[in-house]
C-alpha cells in the first residue's frame, strides 16, 4: 500500500490508531464529493432524499460485510459511546437488577452505567479482567461474578488500556450456561479497538450488542460508527431516541422499522458515510481481514520485542501481543511529559491513566523503520 494515500503520515511517525486513525485521501475526496453532490442537487429535495437512503444502505452493507453479519442487524451511529448508550438505555431496567462490568472499560461507558444505577436503582458488580493480562482465566473471572439478578454484562473485545484480546465466544458461552439467572443475561461489547483490527464474524460470538466506530482502525472520518444488534436481542431493546429514520413509511401508522434501523434517529452528515466506505475499501484492497490482522500483530510484536531490549522500559504484556496495541512503562519517568517530548520529535503516542503507561499502536502500514526510529528516540529520552 502506498503510504502517500494517507496525508497525515507524510510528516510524522504515527502510533495512535487506537485513538484515531488518519484518513486516506480517497476518504477525504469522497466526503467533499458527497457535499458537492448534495449542494448541487439541493440539500432538501427528492434527489437528495434518494441519495441519503442509498448512502445509508451502502454503508450498512459495507460494514456488515466486514463484520460477517447482515445489513439488517446494523444501526448507523456517530461513535462507540452512542452505540453503547443505545444498548444501555434501551433495556427495561428494574430496581435490583445488576450490571456486571469489567475493570477496564472506558470512562464514557462507566459514566452512563453510573447514571442508570442512580435513576433505576440498578447495582454494578466489577470483574477484575486487567489482572488476567498475563495469567489467569478471563472466562472464569467473568462467570465467577455472575448473580441471579445480573441483567447485562459489559466488556470490551480488545482492552483499550492493555491491548488484551478477550476470548468473547468462550466468555459468552460461559455466561449463557449460568444456571441461576432470573432472566436472560445480555452481553454488550465495546468494540472501539477491535473493528478494523480483528477479523470478525459477529454472529459466531454469541453476543447481543457490539458498538463500534469507523474513525479508529478503519481510518474513517470521525462521526460515523455503528451498533450491531443480534436478531434475537432486537425485541429486548426499546429505542431510547426515535426520529424519522426509525419509522416504517410503508405503513400508515408509521410503526418502528423491523430491523436495526429503528435505533437511528434523524439527519446525519451523510457524506461521511462515503468517506468511511472509501476507507474500508482501501483496507480491503490491501488484503483480507486475516491478512491485515496478521500484519498488524506482527508489527506490534516487532515493536514489543524492540522495547524489551531497553532496560528502562517494561512492557505490560509478558508475551507477544495479540492485537496492535502495545502498552509500556518507562521507569520513574512522567509518562505525560515523555509523550509530549515524543510528539515534539514527530512520534505520536498516548498515555493511559489506569494502568499508568504509554500506549503505542501499529497498523499494517506501519513500517519497521518507523518502529526503529521510535525506539531510538525513546533510548535518547530515557
Amino acid at each position: 500500500m502506498n503510504r502517500h494515500q494517507f496525508p497525515a503520515l507524510t510528516n510524522k511517525a504515527y502510533f495512535n490508531y487506537g485513538g484515531q486513525g488518519p484518513m486516506p485521501q480517497a476518504a477525504l475526496d469522497a466526503i467533499l464529493a458527497g457535499y458537492q453532490q448534495i449542494q448541487s442537487a439541493g440539500p432538501f429535495g427528492l434527489k437528495t432524499s434518494e441519495l441519503v437512503v442509498r448512502e445509508s444502505n451502502l454503508t450498512r452493507q459495507a460494514i456488515a460485510l466486514d463484520l460477517g453479519v447482515t445489513a439488517q442487524s446494523i444501526a448507523l451511529t456517530e461513535n462507540v459511546t452512542v452505540g453503547c448508550n443505545i444498548a444501555l438505555w434501551g433495556l427495561d431496567w428494574q430496581p435490583g437488577d445488576r450490571i456486571l462490568l469489567s475493570d477496564c472499560e472506558h470512562p464514557g461507558v462507566i459514566a452512563s452505567i453510573q447514571e442508570i444505577c442512580r435513576r433505576f436503582q440498578v447495582i454494578v458488580d466489577i470483574f477484575p479482567i486487567q489482572a488476567t493480562l498475563n495469567t489467569g482465566d478471563p472466562v472464569a473471572v467473568v462467570t465467577a461474578q455472575l448473580k441471579p439478578q445480573t441483567r447485562l454484562v459489559v466488556l470490551s473485545h480488545v482492552l483499550w488500556n492493555t491491548g488484551q484480546v478477550l476470548p468473547l465466544a468462550e466468555i459468552s458461552a460461559g455466561i449463557r450456561q449460568y444456571p441461576d439467572a432470573d432472566r436472560q443475561i445480555r452481553i454488550l461489547v465495546d468494540a472501539a479497538q477491535s473493528v478494523g483490527l480483528l477479523p470478525l464474524k459477529l454472529d459466531e460470538l454469541g453476543i447481543d450488542f457490539y458498538a463500534f466506530t469507523g474513525h479508529k482502525w478503519w481510518c474513517g472520518p470521525e462521526g460515523v460508527g455503528g451498533l450491531y444488534i443480534h436478531p434475537n436481542a432486537m425485541n429486548s431493546l426499546a429505542p431510547t431516541f426515535i426520529g424519522w429514520r426509525s419509522l416504517d413509511y410503508s405503513q400508515p401508522d408509521l410503526p418502528l422499522i423491523g430491523d436495526a434501523r429503528r435505533y437511528e434517529v434523524a439527519t446525519s452528515a451523510y457524506p461521511l458515510y462515503a468517506g468511511l466506505r472509501a476507507a474500508i475499501k482501501i483496507h480491503q484492497d490491501w488484503g483480507s481481514a486475516i491478512d491485515r490482522a496478521t500484519k498488524i500483530v506482527s508489527l506490534a510484536t516487532y515493536l514489543w520485542e524492540s522495547l524489551q531490549r531497553l532496560p528502562e522500559i517494561k512492557c505490560l504484556n509478558h508475551t507477544a501481543p495479540r492485537s496492535g496495541l502495545v502498552s509500556f512503562q518507562v521507569g520513574s519517568r512522567n509518562h505525560g511529559k515523555l509523550v509530549q517530548s515524543l510528539e515534539q520529535a514527530g512520534f505520536y503516542l498516548r498515555t493511559i491513566v489506569d494502568p499508568d503507561c504509554i500506549r503505542a499502536c501499529t497498523h499494517y502500514f506501519t513500517t519497521t523503520a518507523e518502529i526503529d526510529e521510535l525506539v531510538q528516540c525513546l533510548t535518547k529520552l530515557t
